[in-house]
């Protein structure tokens, strides 16, 4: 034998350099895969939550005496307003998860990193019955689809209510979506109000604020971004993990209130319990105690006169 002459590769040497190069080109071809993913995912929801909305906002009058701004603040009270920009209004972090996203809601007051000097009333409006920002950019957090059937009667006491507030000097922090809530909103699982709204639909006025199933419904719309658009509850697109499915809030047996009485109802909003003794979580805005006794009695005519459907089915 030439001592120079190279012994032949063992057959599975060879075999095993071959696997572990398919396995590297299949490695490579899966993080690709996943790269172009994250990129695409990236790319249609920042387009989503950068796009400007050309839409012509109308004003309303806004009276700023003392029974119109009493009557909004009862509105932006139990609208759950304070659940996202603190009973101050100074705003505070409302999703605190990177994964999911980092969002805090403004400061609504004049203070340092509040709302500018020279901001309108028709900015107001922009915002809360449009959920676009002054220069036409969706609002990620603001869920205006719950506020976009206001009157402009209740509209415009919100308004003059959030004019009249103290100055607060609090700096917003980030509004980062992560990429549970960037994937959603790619998916549209996750909707932006300001894609949702009919922003060209004509509003009433004013509307009578009686025990009615009607009133209820108008009432209701704030019920609707927790526990879906037919109200039948389930788990909140984008929410944390840790929070909870919401209930089913029509007369189907899968839900609780087919079993509650209006008397059960009205004890649960007022104390926060249900008939059972048992608590409702932290995320069911408390404020709604506040509603008064012909609001609640509206709410639970509207909610009783609801189809049955079976909980989750939003």
């Amino acid at each position: 034998m030439n001592p120079t002459t190279s012994p032949a590769p063992k057959p599975e040497s060879s075999t095993a350099r071959r696997v572990l190069r398919a396995a590297l080109r299949g490695l490579g071809l899966v993080a690709f895969l996943l790269l172009l993913a994250a990129g695409t995912v990236y790319a249609i929801s920042q387009h989503r939550i950068t796009r400007v909305h050309s839409l012509q906002a109308r004003p309303v009058n806004v009276v700023s005496n003392a029974e119109t701004i009493e009557r909004g603040r009862h509105l932006t009270y139990t609208r759950a307003c304070i659940d996202c920009h603190d009973t101050n209004f100074a705003g505070k972090a409302v999703v605190d998860d990177p994964m999911v996203a980092r969002l805090h809601a403004p400061n609504l007051t004049r203070g340092l990193g509040g709302l500018p000097e020279d901001y309108s009333d028709l900015d107001f409006v922009r915002a809360i019955r449009h959920g676009v920002s002054r220069h036409g950019r969706a609002l990620v957090l603001m869920p205006s689809e719950e506020y976009s059937n206001l009157s402009d009667e209740d509209l415009a006491a919100m308004i003059a209510y959030l004019k009249s507030l103290p100055p607060v000097n609090r700096a917003r922090g980030p509004v980062a979506p992560g990429p549970v809530f960037r994937t959603l909103i790619a998916l549209g699982e996750i909707k932006l109000g300001a894609a949702v709204i009919d922003h060209g639909a004509v509003r009433p006025v004013s509307v009578e604020a009686r025990p009615t199933a009607e009133y209820g419904a108008y009432l209701a719309a704030s019920c609707m971004g927790c526990h879906g658009p037919n109200l039948s509850g389930g788990k909140i697109p984008g929410a944390p993990p840790d929070w909870p499915a919401t209930s089913n809030l029509t007369p189907h047996p899968t839900g609780r209130l087919a079993s509650w009485t209006e008397a059960d109802f009205f004890k649960t909003l007022r104390t926060h319990r249900r008939p059972d003794g048992t608590e409702l979580h932290p995320v069911m805005p408390r404020v709604y105690a506040q509603l008064t006794d012909d609001e609640t009695t509206a709410l639970w005519r509207y909610l009783s006169s609801l189809p049955p459907l079976p909980s989750g089915s939003r």
